[in-house]
């Protein structure tokens, strides 16, 4: 059995899951060094052939694995809600989180493999290509790095209030609430990064908050949060709730907050009313 009675996931399947998010990252990562194009969806995000086929090796590893787990990706997310409000556990990818950083080639992008239990993540993989860097968190025993020499570090978000306060904010996607609430804040160092490693710097200590103002969607947070959370962090919404996956007919999340405990959380929640 792969799975625990009580749905908690094993090392056995956190070792699969961050083997399949590898081999997807392998196969970017061959695109990314090609001359490559790219379309732009009904949305008008771009999607690049590497986007394709990292889900297809994603779907295809995760059917194989635990077949009778639904599977819902960015890149096949057209599941009426009908059908996936019934689901009590599935599996959330996102199969190249950070499409803009690759066609720019700045190497911030992640593949992001969650396991949803119950409306919230129960393990978290994401895993950086160009790095050939991988975290992951869980129920199990907490959260972890490992490099490209293999070297395994359990990981922690900082539980030391210092200043200045380190805040990841997205390069992409610039915010003018982001920027009302830093003329809030006296003393900070904003840190710009793309993609789901924003969660990975809160996760190992690197940074203190992510305040994000913009929209995404759950594919883009949940294995993060999960990577957070078991590191010992905190993630809310900007109305101080919990986040709450597959529970809307949409897939666009809530402004939120990560952070690395309650007290920057509330601090920034206080801020911005």
């Amino acid at each position: 059995m792969i799975m625990h009675d009580k749905r908690i996931p094993n090392e056995q399947l956190i070792i699969s899951i961050v083997k399949i998010a590898i081999e997807a990252g392998k196969a970017i990562t061959e695109i990314y060094n090609s001359d490559f194009d790219y379309q732009l969806k009904k949305d008008l995000s771009p999607i690049t052939a590497a986007d394709n086929l990292s889900h297809n090796i994603i779907t295809e590893r995760l059917e194989a694995l635990i077949p009778k787990i639904p599977i819902l990706s960015e890149e096949n997310c057209d599941i009426p809600y009908r059908t996936r409000s019934r689901w009590t556990q599935y599996w959330l990818v996102d199969p190249l989180d950070g499409t803009k950083e690759f066609i720019n080639r700045n190497g911030e992008f992640t593949v992001n493999i969650a396991l949803i239990v119950n409306k919230k993540p129960v393990l978290g993989v994401i895993h950086i290509p160009v790095k050939n860097e991988t975290y992951w968190g869980s129920k199990v025993n907490g959260s972890f790095y490992t490099n490209e020499n293999n070297d395994v570090q359990q990981i922690q978000v900082s539980k030391q209030y210092q200043k200045p306060i380190r805040i990841v904010a997205s390069r992409s996607h610039p915010s003018k609430m982001l920027i009302s609430l830093l003329e809030k804040i006296t003393d900070y160092e904003i840190l710009e990064v793309g993609s789901s490693m924003k969660f990975c710097l809160i996760a190992s200590g690197q940074a203190d908050c992510y305040p994000r103002f913009g929209p995404t969607s759950e594919w883009d947070t949940a294995a993060g949060e999960a990577i957070v959370k078991f590191a010992g962090g905190h993630m809310v919404t900007t109305n101080g709730h919990v986040m709450n996956y597959n529970s809307k007919k949409h897939y666009l999340n809530p402004n939120f907050i990560v952070s690395n405990g309650k007290i920057i959380s509330e601090t920034i929640l206080h801020l911005i009313k």
